[in-house]
């Protein structure tokens, strides 16, 4: 005649296998070297400043209303910075960068001689781009970012 195990000591039993399994898991991930990720990246407080930075940039941007106007044409995408900004003053860079297709992504220097800067269509993909406009003007730092299908 075999022992017959009640409902308690059933319940205790899977207890102790779930918390025996448990702790070899985290036995095993924290020793094997296979497991070893490393979950936050290395710069973490140094991507955090740089991402307050943009955001505060940002803001700089909507309160000053500096934000260029981004239109897009069958000529390409055509920037318009502020008519009141002598265009001489801004200096910066307009990234293009395709969330699809790391190879597409560039990077335009903007050097203006009227408030308008063009990316030529003959650089542009149809579909989605991100775009980012990163500018000075008078010492001070400015941003744009925005989502454009072309």
């Amino acid at each position: 005649m075999g022992m017959k195990i009640n409902w308690g000591t059933a319940i205790v039993l899977a207890f102790i296998a779930f918390i025996g399994f448990i702790v070899t898991l985290v036995v095993q991930m924290t020793t094997n070297e296979k497991y070893d990720y490393d979950m936050v990246t290395e710069e973490y407080y140094k991507k955090e400043l740089t991402f307050q930075d943009q955001l505060d940039k940002q803001v700089l941007t909507n309160d000053r209303k500096m934000a260029p106007n981004i239109l897009i044409s069958e000529n390409g995408i055509d920037i318009q910075f502020p008519g009141n900004l002598n265009e001489k003053n801004i200096k910066g860079t307009v990234f293009l960068y395709r969330p699809s297709n790391k190879q597409l992504d560039f990077e335009v220097p903007i050097s203006l001689s009227t408030s308008h800067l063009l990316i030529p269509k003959n650089r542009l993909l149809d579909g989605r781009w991100n775009i980012e406009i990163n500018f000075t003007y008078n010492n001070e730092s400015f941003l744009t970012k925005k989502e454009i299908w072309f």
